[in-house]
């Protein structure tokens, strides 16, 4: 199943990593008050990112407090999940071809942190495996 995103649901997602809870009119209010948008909207929005188990909400009193139920970086990696899953199997090296075409637009410093995840990816397989021998 491939996950979409629109842009209010990405707006909503990034301000709720930066303000850890918050509810349908503290959202509103910091993204679409000013520009004329409505509270239902938020509301709705905020429903469809929990159903997508991107949200985790809490009631209290009358109103849902909602946080972010997974990370930046773990929903990149949903997403490229996502999208790639379509086009690559387990058996094919299409997604690294990918990665590596990607990789042209780095620059030094990027693919210096892109090695330096790859490294820490490998040992962490490696105790992950050695782990499981014992």
């Amino acid at each position: 199943m491939q996950m979409i995103l629109g842009d209010l649901e990405k707006r909503v997602l990034h301000y709720l990593w930066a303000t850890p809870e918050s509810d349908a009119k503290q959202v509103h209010k910091a993204l679409t008050m000013s520009m004329g948008g409505k509270l239902n909207t938020i509301q709705s929005t905020l429903d469809r990112l929990f159903k997508k188990n991107l949200l985790s909400r809490q009631k209290v009193g009358h109103a849902y407090y909602y946080s972010a139920a997974v990370g930046r970086e773990a929903l990149i990696a949903q997403l490229i999940q996502s999208v790639t899953g379509d086009f690559v199997n387990d058996k094919e090296d299409g997604l690294i071809a990918a990665f590596a075409s990607v990789s042209k637009e780095l620059d030094d410093e990027q693919l210096t942190q892109l090695e330096d995840l790859i490294q820490q990816q490998r040992q962490k397989l490696s105790k992950d495996r050695n782990d499981g021998n014992q």
